[in-house]
Formats: C-alpha cells, structure tokens, sequence
C-alpha cells in the first residue's frame, strides 16, 4: 500500500455570518424578529431603534422608515400615493389581527379576544360559600370542585377519589362514599347547570332538569337518556319508533337539546391569544392590486452617533476601539439583513398577489394553483427561500388576513385541459353544502357530478378530503327532520 499527495479542486458554498444571519432573519415571524431585535439592541451599544423626528445616522437605517411600494406597472402615475377618489382600497388596522378572518365576523374587528375574568373554581367556591352547609360539607364540596376538568366535567369515580382521602378502612370508606354522593348533588346544583356530570349524558340531563316542564322537555330527557347516539347518527327513524313521536315533536326536542351546553366550564376557562401582525397590505389602486409594507411592522434601526464618533476619533487605536468596529460592523449587517428581509417579503407578495388577482376580486371560488416554483422563477430566488418568506409571514386584506402560504396549494385537472385550484374546489363545494335541502342532502358522489358538470375532474373520494378538511359531516350526519 503506497501513500501519496494529491491535488484536488473543488467548489462548495461557504456561509459567511452576514448571510446565515440574512437566512435566519428571514425566516422568522414579525413577533419573532422583534425579540430578536430587541437581544441585539440589549448586547450592541452600536445600534438603536430610530425615533421618529430624529436624525438617523446610517441612510440603510433611514430606509427602513420609509414605507416600500412595489407596484405592478411601470406608468409613474400609478406608483404615486392616491389621490382623493383614486383610491379603491380599504383602511386597515394592523393593531393585532388573528390569522385569517371573515370579513363579516364583527367579532374579531378589535384583534382582541377577552379570557374569562374568573376562574370555574373560582365561581363555583363563591358560590359554595354562600350556600348553608356543614363545615364538612362544604369541605367535600371543594374537594370535587378541585377534581374537575376545564369543561365541569368530574371525570373521575368517587371510588378513585376517596383513595386520596382515607386508607383502606372498609367501613370509613363506605360512609365517606356516601357523603362524597351528597356533596356531588350540592355542586351539581350549582350555577352553570351541568356542572360536576360525570359524563355528556348527564350533563344534558342536568340541564333539561333545570328548564320548565313541557312536552318538549319530557321527550328531550328520554332521547337524552337512551337515544342520544341514535340522534348523533341522525337515526331518526329509530327514535320515532321508540318513542312514538311524530317529526314535528322530534323537531322541537331536537333543537331544544342543542341548545344545550355539552361543556358547561368552558366558558371560565382562560383563553390564550394568539396575535398575529401583517407584514405586508394589498389594496387597489387603478384597477391594479398594489402591496405595500405594513410601517408598523418595520423596525426602524440606526447606528448610535455617540459611539460612532467616538469609533471615528479612535480609529487604530486601542483593542476596546476593536471591539466597537466589531460591534459596529454586526450593527450594520443587521440593518441591511433587516431591509433586504422586508424587500423580499415585499416582493415575493407582489408576485403571489399578481397570479392571484382574481381571488382578490372574487373569493376563494377564483383562486388559482399557484407552486413555490413560479414564484421563485419570477423574483430569481430559490424555492427554499420562498418556502422560508410565505412561512409565518402575513398579508392584510379587504378579504381578511391571510398567512402567505394560504395563497399556494394544489390543483385538479380539468376537461378543459386546464387546472383548478383546490382551494378554489373545496370553496365550491362548501357553496353546495351550504345551498343542499336538508331533507336531501348532497352526497360525495353527487358533489362530484355536479363538479363534473361544471368541468372540473374530481373523484369522489378527493371530495370526501376537501370536505372532511372543511369540517362538513358526511351526508347521513346533514340530513334533517
């Protein structure tokens, strides 16, 4: 065996810091960009936030204040701010969105969702302090409120319960079981009705038993009580059989028991908030939708003059100048990294918005397919990067806010020799189902035939995916009285 020297070339991509930096910023959520800012602003005395009305000292930094607009013609009029009536768009308000929304849904117009005040444990204990009860009993009481779930329900047995109470006395055990059942009827009396059941069952009933008496009640707590799976299943034939009723008096108790809570402690529960800002709006101008930065979302960064002056003053001296220049250098990769981030987000969007002009005119029923490939061919970038700009990032407009990546997806061929979108598909048919009789509801092979007639090729198991990822039950579960 010989040993030797060999020469080989070869070429491999190097990532300098400044671009693995440049890659992980662009990745990031606003939320998450933010607190990554504010680190580098805690550790880098070079940097900090540029207040309106000041003068900056980097023009990269002054940049970033100024709002970006990439239009899509080349006419200088159009790339102009709106006149007056010129103006076809919307006012937005970025104050904390929620993801996509419906734009009828007056509900989440303030971007606040409000977390219930008090606690379940919380109103159930002010309750039982001021029900007249033995000192004992209110004792138990707690005990169970203590066991229940976020929704009220007690989901253990009181045998369980009582092994955290007592050892193995037989007789102790007997009578503790016995005072466990009193307790349990004290807090199932309790305001909301339902709570402490131990199971869906008994939580209706309890709630059925709070109401006046009435025929629609009587029938309400017999289906409750032994026909409840037959009426999830819409297996109405059954329960008229059993219970001798006539469609009308099933009709009324069937909507009585959905008025009815399943999950009466939900309401108490704490509700996390989820806040999500667009980095990116699309209005109309000219007839042209036009995507712009959202400022808001834009942090506004410079270089600190104090310490760059004295950097100045100090260039080549001592190794503490060294470490500001380092500093400093960091200071400026940030802020160019930070723009080139928002001008990617900003052209990237133009370019989905462009191939999905329609869906913005139209709905969801016009969108088009749409692949990260396309895009990346137009803006020159590669499909990593795309995947890394539509992810977490978010557009405002006149149709609600849309995560990037909403606007892509696949497509179903059609007798056209074109593509429909599928979202555009799974919007048709959330059309059908929403326009069906009740009393005939459309089946996934029906849906398909009618896709068919409108020249879309879908088989009807692709239709039972689009509408199990719509939340629609299948058609024995629609049907109605």
């Amino acid at each position: 065996m010989r040993q030797g020297l060999q020469l080989r070339l070869s070429q491999h991509l190097a990532l300098t810091p400044q671009l693995q930096q440049s890659i992980r910023l662009l990745q990031l959520s606003t939320l998450e960009l933010n607190a990554e800012i504010d680190q580098a602003l805690q550790e880098n005395p070079l940097l900090e936030r540029d207040e309106p009305g000041e003068p900056a000292f980097n023009p990269a930094a002054d940049a970033l204040a100024t709002p970006q607009t990439i239009s899509p013609t080349t006419d200088s009029d159009e790339r102009q701010e709106p006149r007056g009536g010129d103006d076809e768009g919307w006012g937005m308000d970025f104050s904390g969105s929620h993801g996509q929304r419906d734009p009828n849904d007056d509900d989440l117009d303030s971007g606040e969702s409000q977390s219930a005040s008090i606690s379940l444990r919380e109103h159930l204990g002010a309750q039982v302090a001021m029900t007249p009860l033995p000192d004992r009993e209110r004792a138990l009481v707690g005990f169970l409120i203590e066991a229940l779930d976020d929704d009220g329900y007690l989901t253990q047995p009181l045998d369980e319960l009582i092994d955290l109470l007592v050892d193995s006395d037989d007789e102790l055990r007997e009578a503790l079981l016995e005072e466990l059942g009193i307790a349990l009827r004290h807090l199932q009396n309790l305001d909301p009705p339902g709570i402490g059941a131990r199971n869906a069952q008994e939580c209706l009933s309890l709630q059925l038993k709070c109401l006046p008496d009435s025929v629609a009640r009587t029938l309400a707590l017999a289906i409750v009580g032994g026909h409840l799976e037959h009426l999830a299943a819409h297996d109405f034939a059954r329960i008229k059989k059993s219970l001798a009723c006539d469609d009308d008096q099933l009709r009324v108790a069937q909507t009585l028991i959905r008025s009815l809570n399943p999950r009466p402690g939900a309401q108490y529960a704490p509700i996390e908030t989820r806040y999500v800002v667009p980095d990116v709006a699309v209005r109309k101008l000219h007839g042209q939708w036009v995507v712009s930065l959202n400022r808001d979302a834009m942090p506004r960064l410079r270089i600190n003059r104090l310490y760059a002056d004295i950097l100045q003053r100090h260039r080549g001296g001592n190794g503490s100048s060294s470490g500001l220049a380092s500093q400093l250098q960091e200071a400026k990769w940030l802020i160019k990294n930070v723009q080139q981030r928002f001008d990617t987000i900003l052209r990237v969007s133009q370019a989905i918005v462009d191939r999905q002009r329609a869906f913005f005119d139209h709905g969801e029923v016009a969108m088009r397919p749409l692949t990260l490939r396309e895009i990346a061919e137009t803006v020159k970038l590669h499909e990593s990067t795309i995947s890394r700009v539509t992810t977490q990032k978010y557009l405002a407009s006149p149709r609600g806010v849309y995560e990037l990546k909403y606007f892509f997806g696949s497509h179903v061929a059609t007798d056209t020799g074109g593509a429909a979108s599928s979202t555009a598909i799974r919007a048709l048919i959330k059309q059908l189902v929403g326009a069906e009789d009740g009393k005939k509801p459309l089946s996934d092979a029906r849906l398909a035939e009618i896709l068919g007639e409108q020249g879309i090729v879908v088989a009807r198991r692709t239709v039972a995916k689009y509408r199990e990822l719509l939340n629609i039950p299948p058609v024995t579960l629609r049907k109605v009285l």
